[in-house]
Order: C-alpha cells, then sequence, then structure tokens
C-alpha cells in the first residue's frame, strides 16, 4: 500500500484521496476520516523504544545510555544485546495493543529514539524501523491512532536525561544534528506516508529545559518546526504535525500563528491544579490563533487526580495522552509490571551504590523475571487507573 501511495504521489494522483483518508484539522478541532471531530483518548508507550531509568527503579542511570551502559556491566554487552532485543520483542506486543483498544483509547503515542533509525553519520539502518512498522500494524488491526513521538533526537533537544543527550540541547546549536533530524523525520514521512493509522508526527518531546539558554533557544523552535514540517510535507502532505511548546512543552510564547495548514499545538503539565488557571495560558494561545490543543503526556499521580486533571481539558475540548501504558510496580499505569525478585541489587548496581556484582543467580532470576513479568499476561492491570479516565471499569 505505502508503494503504490508513493507511486501514486509522485504522478500528482494520490494527495486528495490520501488526504480524505486521514485525521485533520478544522480550526480548533481534530477531525477523523469519517467526518466527525475526534476526542483523543491516548496513552503513551513509554520505556519501550525509549528507555527511561525511573521505569526500571533507577535512581543514577537515568538516560538511555547510561541504561544500556548498566546492563552491559551487569550481563556483558552481548548478553545485554540479547535482553534488549527480547525486550523490545515483548515490552509491546499485539495483546497489549488489543488490550488499549478494548478498554476505549482510542490513540497510542509513540516515543522514538533516534539511534534506533539511523546512524550517527545519517544512514537508515536499525531495529526501530521493523518494531514501529510492526506495532502500526497492529494499530491499524486493532482499529486505533497513533502519534509518533521523537523523544531524543541527535544531540538532544532538551538538555535532560531523557533526551539522551549530553546535558545540553545540542540540536538548537549544531547545524548537523539539525539536518539529521530534518532528514530522519523526512524519512518517517515517505515511509508512512498517506498511512491512516498515524493520527500525526510529534517533532519533537519537551524541547529546551528551562534552565538553559531559552532567550537564544526559543527564537530557534519555530524556524526548525518549520523546517521540519516543509521536509514532511514534501512527502506526506496531508499529515498532522504536531508542535510543543518550549520549556518541556510548558510554554506557547516563542510560537506566533500557525505557519502551514493541519498543525497542533501540545504541552505536557504533571500535579498541577485541577482548575481553569493551570491550563488557561494555553486556552488563550487556542483562542487567539484558533488552533486546536493537544496535552501530550500527563498523569504520574492518583486517581483521584486523574479523574478531575482528565476532565478539565474534556471540558474546554482538548485531546489528551496519559503517561504511561506500563511501568515497574506502580499504580500510577495501566498495567503494572511485577518487581522481580532481587531487583533491588541490580539497582544499587545500576546506580553504582552497589560496586560489587551480584551472584549470577540473583542476576540470572531477576533478568529472567523481569523479560517474563514485562508480558502483557503477567501485568497487573489498574483498573481504577483506567476509570479515572473515564475508560472500561473492572470486569
Amino acid at each position: 500500500m505505502r508503494l503504490l501511495l508513493a507511486l501514486l504521489l509522485v504522478l500528482g494522483l494520490a494527495a486528495p484521496a490520501a488526504a480524505q483518508s486521514l485525521v485533520r484539522i478544522d480550526g480548533k478541532t481534530f477531525v477523523a476520516p469519517d467526518g466527525r471531530p475526534l476526542s483523543i483518548k491516548g496513552i503513551s508507550l513509554g520505556n519501550w523504544l525509549m528507555p527511561e531509568g525511573y521505569m526500571f527503579k533507577f535512581e543514577v542511570a537515568k538516560s538511555p545510555h547510561q541504561i544500556f551502559a548498566a546492563f552491559d556491566r551487569l550481563l556483558g554487552p552481548a548478553r545485554a544485546a540479547s535482553f534488549w532485543t527480547e525486550f523490545r520483542d515483548t515490552y509491546i506486543a499485539r495483546d497489549d495493543i488489543r488490550f488499549i483498544k478494548s478498554v476505549g483509547f482510542n490513540t497510542v503515542r509513540i516515543p522514538l529514539h533516534y539511534r534506533l533509525f539511523m546512524t550517527e553519520q545519517g544512514e537508515f539502518t536499525g531495529e526501530g524501523w521493523a518494531l514501529l512498522d510492526r506495532v502500526l500494524g497492529w494499530v491499524r488491526e486493532s482499529g486505533l491512532f497513533a502519534i509518533v513521538d521523537l523523544h531524543a533526537a541527535p544531540g538532544g533537544q532538551t538538555g535532560i536525561n531523557h533526551d539522551d543527550g549530553p546535558g545540553y540541547p545540542l540540536m538548537f546549536y549544531v547545524p548537523r544534528d539539525r539536518a539529521l533530524t530534518v532528514k530522519l523525520w523526512r524519512a518517517i514521512a515517505q515511509r508512512y506516508s498517506g498511512d491512516p493509522a498515524i493520527l500525526g508526527y510529534d517533532i519533537l518531546n519537551e524541547p529546551i529545559a528551562p534552565y538553559h539558554d531559552t532567550a537564544v533557544l526559543n527564537m530557534r523552535l519555530e524556524p526548525f518546526y518549520r523546517q521540519v514540517t516543509e521536509a514532511i510535507r514534501e512527502v506526506d502532505p496531508g499529515r498532522i504535525v504536531i508542535l510543543a511548546g518550549g520549556q518541556w512543552s510548558s510554554s506557547f510564547d516563542m510560537l506566533g500563528p500557525p505557519f502551514a495548514d493541519n498543525l497542533a499545538y501540545t504541552y505536557h503539565l504533571f500535579w498541577a491544579s485541577t482548575e481553569r488557571d493551570s491550563i488557561q495560558r494555553h486556552l488563550n494561545f487556542a483562542n487567539r490563533y484558533r488552533v486546536p490543543l493537544f496535552l501530550g503526556e500527563t498523569g504520574e499521580l492518583t486517581d483521584e487526580w486523574n479523574e478531575r486533571f482528565r476532565k478539565l481539558q474534556e471540558a474546554h475540548g482538548i485531546g489528551w495522552a496519559f503517561w504511561t501504558y506500563k511501568n515497574l510496580d506502580t499504580p500510577s499505569t495501566v498495567v503494572s509490571i511485577p518487581l522481580p525478585d532481587g531487583w533491588s541489587e541490580i539497582v544499587a548496581f545500576a546506580d553504582g551504590t552497589r560496586k560489587e556484582k551480584p551472584a549470577a543467580a540473583v542476576i540470572d532470576r531477576a533478568i529472567a523475571q523481569y523479560l517474563d513479568d514485562i508480558r502483557f499476561r503477567n501485568g497487573v492491570i489498574r483498573w481504577s487507573y483506567l476509570a479515572s479516565l473515564g475508560l472500561k471499569a473492572a470486569p
């Protein structure tokens, strides 16, 4: 299908038909392919293609490269590579996606790390392509939509552990890193051009931390968005592009009126007031420019807070994606992974608070149990969490 659409696009025949099959923007509203307004009810597939230390209970080994290094020390490089292959094959599987659909979500947000898709030299290779193809197939099969989110761009776009950069948002300083990021988005857009399973492309997760040189960096955000949007639209003209505010997706102050059609704007907000004052500045932006808002990340508090904050968004016509679908031993998630025996020893070694490697038997048991526990069938479904999102309660 993708090859046929690509050929038709080259011939100038497919754009109208392809656009009609995609989610689109009409004023402040997302519109489904059938023409009805779409209220996004999403969940993020965090930790799967973009690991974060706290989801392993690590407190020091927070960024992906630190996590990978910790597992290399623990298991040895060859065995660690096998661990990550099994982890990615297992953490999100078809039964996870079917369950997400069955309880009432209509969208999954998929965070990506660029290293799974391209080399530092800009060559497109890596297991990420096959994994993304596969999950999008399940999304399509289940009747969901997907938002593809670049969580870790070349050079880093945030300046903190979860962009896996050097601790500073170098993408906004280094032309080569920006060029690689644009190149990656163009390749993603070309691969999935016209694919109706994709709702949109979330260009940068939480760009420009507030403690960096915001006076300089904020001015560079919208020009970059223009550049990457142009590259995407060259090959996937009808696709929604989602633009995150600066300072961890908390502010649109550096953004002006929409520079193209089918643009949406996303903010992230955790642990905030559940009254209108917490989102008033975002409502003002949406009303000023008549553009749609999307709450791209929130949650990780209590069920009671989830319900109040979710209802606040819905009262103002704002769709949402909570963070996150699956996590280790926590009530603040959809599926909680049971804590393996001996995991505290794994954590202590990974974080460097324990210098001696745990006994081989402890490692073998904990790793085998973890890889089994991350399977959907072994997770603990937090039905009260789902109920707080207005979705299906316990059967």
